[in-house]
């Protein structure tokens, strides 16, 4: 099977770039609520409920997706919880599209989506490991050879890491095939809202002048900044009444909780610091000397920068060595010394230096059987045959391998974990001369190697370093923890602790609008068991200590306001209101100056107390113009320019940034020429993205409920 003797032929690189582990469960704790056999819910779209267990099924699903796509074993926190939410997104959006289109008896069949497939240019297939290799485009053949192949898998006689990196394929794709169902579907729906919103000739013309007709117009204009907040007047009942004529606007879909929180990082003492540095200083002195295991040397002064015994790139160093490494001769120890970037106490030891070929090509024959011994004759007697002449690719195939030449350079190897097996082939074929060839034995198999060609020489480094970073000790956290904890117990309502967290020492940070969907407090990670209690607490209420952050943080939490599913309280909208209101009467009171003045021509008002004055060029219906004067996008600019003749006045005008009037004194039209099919297509496109945004009417009409956070 030719997509078998590819992955053979990569041979332990494969391992060493790839480290494929699947199936890592990324849930963290969530399953710690979760009892054997008992089901939870986390959802619930129209009516119809997703249980824990799916939902973490279709979270791995996904996750399994995003590493064989990206070529990762593991993904950091952030990204394990925009997978989360893209696969919440996901399935709520496939839930609503599902119900609409049985109702409107839309179906996509298994012959729509092979059609797809043979056409191959849906977006969705461009980027898969079935695509050709001289054109990158998706290739079914290849597709379809690969499923042929996987059908036909003898799994008891292929090595573990080509069987997981097959089955990882077959998920890949069975992922992918359930996708352009689900994807299909809505490109349905979605054509279909667009199509009933139709375009016609004279709406075309109206979008082409919209868009073709420039203006250019002075403009002068009173600042609302120019008249000072404080003389303007806000009464509770003109606060009410705006309230009531926008209520609408602040429609709120899902409860949010205000809390008050204090955040503490634990930091090294000077104790601590004075303790680092003791121990560094004895490392520099042993490092100075001559170790024979620079590698254990290194491991077991806790660095983390780990020693391994090859040439690296100074891409693989970390950046402050780098920026000293010039400075030291071959020999010689800098440090100790204190790196603010990372908060660390760094000593290096520069032990080599050389120009060296970072791309090796090479090729490699695998030496499999059933016994040690006959390992080795085996893999003695290919050697010698080679050795003596023999053709090495023709050699590769008598066992099933391409014995093909394959490049490697630093990239490949340089940050990962080599040791063992895996550090022995790469030193072999980083260090064998040009066509020199070696038999590697290795743990459970040898390997006929043999480098062809070397290419881009670069400067590379043996370096020693000792990287260690400033960390408290558990005296320290413990006499942190007993503080805090003491504050807490003093201290037990909100009204107790906003009163008394400054004269402890301690910041209080508010966090408004704490919705349920977010993963922690403050960003601070390891705190959703503190935003589980933020939700299920009572106002006034303060939790217990969370410890949290990197095992370096302590938190507590209070709960100032719950603002329920409906309409924002006036309370929490009132300084949004007042500043609006503001704006409105200071337009009416820049007009009544206005007007008191007399002003009638554009040079009388651009003369007026406090006013600014401003060309705006290339103006159109079709887009907000810019005033640089104001500093303000206004949308009124353009609105006014459509209709006003040359040289006309306009009248005060309202505007976002301050009370215009306006005068065009040049008109043009863009070198266009009006096609009423080119405007309808494109006015066809606007509707589709206008289609699109009707997900959002069917979200709101579902009755949509999330309560993962209870779990996870």
């Amino acid at each position: 099977m030719a997509t078998l003797q590819n992955i053979r032929s990569k041979g332990p690189l494969l391992v060493i770039v790839i480290g494929v582990a699947l199936f890592a469960f990324i849930a963290g704790d969530a399953w710690k609520v979760l009892q054997p056999h008992q089901s939870q819910d986390v959802g619930e779209v129209n009516g119809e409920t997703v249980s824990a267990q799916d939902y973490q099924a279709m979270v791995e699903e996904y996750t399994e997706v995003v590493k064989f796509s990206t070529g990762r074993t593991a993904l950091s926190d952030d990204e394990t919880n925009r997978i989360k939410d893209e696969v919440w997104q996901r399935y709520i959006n496939n839930k609503l599209i599902e119900s609409e289109a049985e109702k409107l008896g839309l179906t996509v069949s298994k012959a729509e989506i092979q059609s797809i497939i043979d056409e191959g240019t849906h977006y969705m297939l461009q980027r898969t490991p079935f695509s050709n290799p001289q054109t990158g485009a998706f290739d079914k053949d290849m597709l379809k050879k690969f499923l042929v192949d996987y059908s036909k898998l003898n799994r008891n006689q292929i090595p573990a890491q080509y069987l997981e990196q097959y089955d990882a394929m077959y998920r890949f794709w069975s992922f992918l095939e359930k996708s352009l169902v689900q994807t299909r579907l809505q490109e349905k729906y979605t054509a279909l809202i667009a199509k009933s919103l139709v375009s016609n000739p004279v709406e075309a013309e109206d979008a082409f002048n919209a868009r073709v007709d420039q203006s250019d117009l002075l403009l002068a204009a009173i600042p609302y900044s120019s008249v000072v907040d404080s003389t303007i007047t806000v009464t509770e009942a003109e606060l009410k009444e705006a309230y009531n004529k926008k209520k609408e606007q602040f429609r709120q879909y899902v409860e949010t909780r205000n809390v008050r929180y204090i955040d503490v990082q634990v930091v090294a003492s000077q104790e601590d610091r004075a303790a680092l540095q003791q121990e560094m200083d004895e490392y520099t002195q042993q490092l100075a000397g001559n170790q024979s295991d620079y590698a254990s040397f290194v491991r077991s002064t806790g660095s983390e920068v780990p020693y391994v015994d090859l040439f690296y790139t100074a891409n693989a160093l970390p950046s402050d060595v780098v920026a000293r490494l010039d400075s030291v001769a071959t020999g010689e120890v800098f440090g100790p010394y204190y790196n603010v970037t990372d908060n660390t106490l760094n000593s290096f030891k520069k032990l080599a230096t050389a120009t060296l070929p970072d791309s090796v090509q090479y090729r490699q024959i695998q030496v499999v059987a059933e016994t040690p011994e006959r390992i080795k004759t085996l893999a003695d007697s290919i050697f010698t045959a080679i050795k003596g002449g023999a053709n090495f690719e023709e050699v590769a195939k008598k066992y099933g391998q391409t014995g093909e030449p394959t490049w490697i350079s630093s990239a490949n190897y340089e940050g990962a974990q080599l040791d063992g097996d895996n550090l022995k082939y790469v030193t072999a074929v980083t260090s064998l001369g040009q066509n020199e060839l070696t038999n590697l034995e290795l743990g459970q198999a040898n390997v006929i190697l043999q480098v062809t060609d070397k290419k881009a020489s670069k400067n590379k480094y043996k370096v020693a370093v000792v990287k260690r970073p400033v960390e408290f000790s558990k005296e320290t956290y413990n006499k942190a923890y007993n503080d805090f904890s003491q504050f807490i117990a003093a201290n037990n309502t909100l009204e107790k602790m906003m009163a008394n967290a400054e004269d402890a020492g301690y910041r209080l940070y508010p966090k408004d609008d704490l919705y349920s969907s977010e993963y922690g407090i403050g960003g601070v990670k390891g705190t959703k068991e503190a935003l589980r209690w933020a939700f299920g607490a009572k106002v006034g209420e303060v939790s217990g200590l969370y410890e949290c952050g990197e095992s370096d943080r302590m938190m507590v939490v209070g709960l100032a306001g719950i603002v329920p599913e409906g309409y924002r309280p006036l309370a929490l909208v009132k300084e949004q209101l007042r500043a609006e209101i503001i704006r409105d009467k200071k337009a009416e009171k820049i007009m009544a100056d206005m007007k008191a003045a007399g002003a009638s021509s554009f040079d009388q008002y651009k003369g007026l107390a406090n006013a600014v004055s401003d060309s705006v060029k290339h103006v159109t219906f079709a887009a907000p113009a810019y005033v640089s004067a104001l500093r303000t996008s206004e949308p009124l600019v353009g609105a006014y320019a459509s209709i006003a003749e040359m040289n006309q006045l306009s009248a005060p005008i309202k505007g976002n940034g301050g009370v215009f009037v306006l005068q065009p004194y040049a008109k043009d039209k863009l070198n266009e020429t009006f096609d009423s099919k080119t405007e309808e297509t494109t006015l066809e496109s606007m509707h589709a993205r206008m289609a699109a945004q009707f997900i959002n009417d069917l979200y709101l009409n579902a009755n949509v409920k999330d309560s993962r956070y209870l779990f996870f």
